[in-house]
């Protein structure tokens, strides 16, 4: 294995940090390289070296090169890479990303592989829909993570709760409980649009809709308001600021603090708490985002990685090969354990017994989705309307009027990119 990392500015932070380089040799005179371009952090180098040393045991023809990748600027040099005559095999991108890169036209279809070799109708829909453009399979689902519910055992224990909450409900019952004697409830910044995504969606609302290949925002459709009214109720039972996100201040600093009972966020924010706060260690627990009923929880973001294959590679049956194997349960489950992912398919959540954290993500990743499939979506969210209409609904302002104002910009930037 050829392993290269290039510099750039790191956009993702994870517990595990990719390094050094390794180097197994390739099988004889008509040995092939696969050129494989993974995203910085993404798998560990302990899992690479594993995996290409069994691919490589049972491909002996083929040498795996892997290329890392930043996060920061990835957009534009995917789209170069695809119009090139130079084109890697198989490319790693996020599963939000993958319509811009269809649109390119430089993808090639792999409809045929997901349905024949892959098991797609089994996929995480958070990851196989994105991955999806007008019927045809261009992404092919690596590993999912989405946001769970993080809280202070010893802040639920002082206030008697002994039961985790299954529905909204029981969220806010369990959340006005916890709002007292100067600690809060739950802290929830006014502008973490993922999560109010997910109560849209609960409510069957939609963040924009396409109708004819025309997308409109649909913030004022009465599902979304209120999704909306919910997020306005529960952020009301802590003291999260109304006018920024959960980075400013970052969230897992005010929860270490010790008088916020919960967050919302991926379970890797537990590491970061209990650096900042050792006393912590031991003392949190997780549980997925409630939903409207206890039959399934709450509707998620669901963040994480497709695999495609550019059309112009000189290797795209091999490349495809390759994303067969680290699609396959074996290889998923290895990825899942080593780095806390949630796998594919809910089917392998099975094998993540033992780890809370993650168990409660896979949980609810199965009432996961993404975000609308346009083309034109990274262009929302540069300039993110929805953040400065949370801040006007939350500080009083009428949310349909807001709503509405919001919507029509989401809709220019779709219509316009």
């Amino acid at each position: 294995m050829k392993f290269r990392k290039l510099a750039g500015a790191v956009a993702l932070v994870s517990s595990v940090a990719l390094g050094g380089c390794g180097y197994l040799p390739g099988g004889g005179p008509d040995s092939r390289t696969v050129t494989v371009w993974l995203m910085q952090d993404s798998a560990s180098q302990g899992f690479l070296d594993r995996f290409t040393e069994s691919y490589e045991e049972e491909n002996p023809n083929i040498e795996l090169e892997f290329v890392i990748q930043e996060w920061g600027g990835i957009g534009p040099k995917v789209l170069e890479a695809l119009d090139s005559d130079d084109a890697p095999d198989v490319i790693e991108v996020g599963n939000t990303q993958v319509a811009q890169y269809a649109e390119s036209g430089g993808l090639r279809d792999l409809t045929l592989e997901s349905m024949r070799d892959l098991g797609s109708e089994d996929w995480l829909p958070g990851l196989a829909q994105p991955g999806s453009i007008s019927g045809q399979q261009y992404g092919i689902p690596w590993y999912a993570a989405n946001r769970v519910v993080i809280y202070n055992k010893d802040l639920f224990a002082q206030a008697g709760i002994t039961k985790l909450p299954k529905t909204r409900e029981e969220w806010i019952e369990t959340s006005e409980k916890l709002d007292v004697d100067g600690r809060q409830g739950i802290y929830l910044a006014g502008q973490n649009w993922y999560v109010l995504a997910g109560f849209i969606w609960d409510e069957g609302g939609e963040l924009a809709d396409e109708n004819g290949g025309d997308w409109q925002g649909a913030l004022g459709s009465p599902a979304a308001l209120r999704g909306m009214d919910f997020y306005k109720d529960l952020q009301a039972l802590g003291d999260g600021p109304k006018d920024a996100d959960e980075q400013t201040p970052p969230q897992t600093d005010v929860f270490a603090k010790g008088d916020v009972a919960q967050i919302i966020s991926v379970p890797g924010s537990a590491a970061l708490i209990e650096q900042a706060n050792p006393d912590l260690k031991g003392k949190l627990g997780y549980f997925p985002i409630p939903g409207k009923t206890a039959k399934n929880p709450g509707a998620v973001f669901t963040g994480g990685s497709d695999l495609i294959v550019p059309d112009k590679a000189d290797e795209r049956a091999a490349g495809i090969d390759v994303i067969t194997a680290l699609a396959s349960e074996k290889w998923q489950t290895d990825l899942a354990r080593t780095m806390s992912y949630v796998p594919n398919k809910p089917a392998l959540a099975r094998v993540i017994e033992g780890q809370e954290g993650t168990a409660a993500m896979a949980e609810g990743a199965t009432q996961g989705r993404a975000t609308p499939n346009s083309p034109h979506w990274a262009a929302v969210e540069a300039e993110n309307p929805i953040k400065p209409y949370m801040t006007a609904v939350l500080q009083g302002g009428d949310p349909a009027e807001e709503a509405k104002t919001a919507s029509e910009r989401i809709t220019a930037k779709l219509t316009t990119g």
